[in-house]
């Protein structure tokens, strides 16, 4: 049988405050384009639907016709939450996503209460079994491993071991395998050793939050994994791999390829793993340069998102001509070769013995400012400011 597997969409995310639905548009367009040419059976999407768990309107409308329109071609619908989705609306909206033939994962469950979602491969017949994990928060993973697995805890030396709880439930969603049909795994978390892809939530993917990839059992397929942004395969027992975002979510992602993996299984045989390109969204880039050489080399980045370092020191209006030469300039800074990187440290009382002026000037020379005009408006605002003009 044949599924694509995809992750951490982000629908709803803005850089820079620049909204991006126009892109996610276009690349889920994409993926339900290779879901039809590829006559895949299902569509594995590993959590992080949505930048946040209160996504707009038009973001989920968005999710909500890509999802739909994968259903209407009788392609497996399967997608559990991650740590940006909100698990609760997810749990919320199942029944009614399950009518539609979506199944939607908000919380882990025993396998024989939703834990584990089997079917038909239409393609080929073979029976199905994908065991879905959607993001465990540390007290969470305690909770569910208690309530879905609670003959398998673990001695209470171990309690608070994140690792070991996520063991607990991989173990007990193991339970339901099919030796004689294809056995999948989906989860939202992150993997020791794994690259991070730049724009990742941190707080949710180190320390407590890392798993070893062996924790998969053997006889499992394929491990469809969400969370980190990088495409990569982890070493383990069996397959395990993230399939990356289909985006450039920020960047720290800019050197990423964004894909969707299809994958084809069979009983008793390794998945075969292709990667699909997905070229839609615009390229995250950083740039460097004088402005009049960004300025000249305006039309060779056309219409990508820019991150702009200038390598020259400051001036009044340096990022309105930025600006006006790069419209797609998100970021602007100082190249640190052209700022002062000294500590910068001053006492209390080397700052009382000088004036605001002097003060002025320190500062200017500390971020590379060479400009006469920032350093006459600084006097005129000063002299109206104290003289209450």
């Amino acid at each position: 049988m044949k599924f694509l597997h995809t992750s951490d969409w982000h629908v709803g995310k803005t850089l820079k405050g620049r909204p991006r639905l126009d892109e996610h548009k276009a690349v889920l367009a994409e993926i339900v384009g290779h879901a039809r040419a590829k006559d895949v059976d299902a569509v594995v999407i590993s959590g992080d639907i949505y930048d946040t768990s209160a996504p707009t309107a038009e973001a989920q409308r968005l999710v909500i016709a890509t999802l739909l329109a994968l259903a209407k071609d009788d392609i497996e619908v399967i997608a559990i939450a991650g740590n940006h989705d909100s698990g609760s609306t997810f749990e919320a909206f199942r029944p009614l996503m399950g009518v539609a033939g979506i199944n939607l994962y908000g919380q882990a469950r025993a396998k024989d209460k939703g834990g584990v979602y089997s079917f038909t491969a239409r393609s080929t017949g073979e029976p199905v079994n994908v065991a879905v994990i959607p993001f465990l928060s540390q007290r969470y993973a305690v909770r569910a491993a208690q309530l879905i697995a609670p003959g398998d805890n673990v001695p209470a030396r171990n309690v608070g071991s994140y690792d070991q709880w996520v063991r607990n439930i991989v173990d007990h969603l193991q339970g339901g395998y099919d030796p004689d049909g294809v056995n999948l795994m989906t989860a939202h978390l992150t993997c020791t050793g794994g690259a991070f892809g730049g724009g990742e939530r941190m707080a949710q993917s180190i320390f407590e939050y890392h798993v070893p990839a062996a924790i998969f059992p053997i006889d499992t397929h394929y491990v469809a994994l969400g969370h980190l942004h990088r495409r990569q395969e982890l070493p383990a027992g069996c397959p395990v791999h993230y399939s990356g975002s289909p985006l450039a979510v920020d960047f720290g992602e800019e050197e990423n390829t964004p894909t969707v993996l299809l994958v084809e299984a069979s009983p008793g045989a390794p998945a075969k793993v292709t990667d699909l390109p997905l070229r839609s969204a615009r390229r995250l880039r950083t740039v460097e340069g004088t402005v009049e050489q960004l300025r000249a080399a305006a039309e060779e980045y056309g219409e990508d998102w820019l991150r702009v370092r200038v390598k020259q020191s400051t001036y009044a209006g340096l990022r309105d001509d930025i600006i006006e030469a790069l419209p797609n300039a998100l970021e602007i800074h100082i190249h640190s070769d052209f700022t002062n990187t000294g500590s910068g440290k001053v006492s209390s009382v080397q700052v009382a013995a000088k004036t605001p002026a002097e003060l002025f000037a320190e500062y200017c020379a500390h971020v590379g400012s060479d400009d006469e005009r920032v350093r006459a408006m600084f006097d005129t605002i000063n002299d109206e400011l104290t003289t209450g003009r």
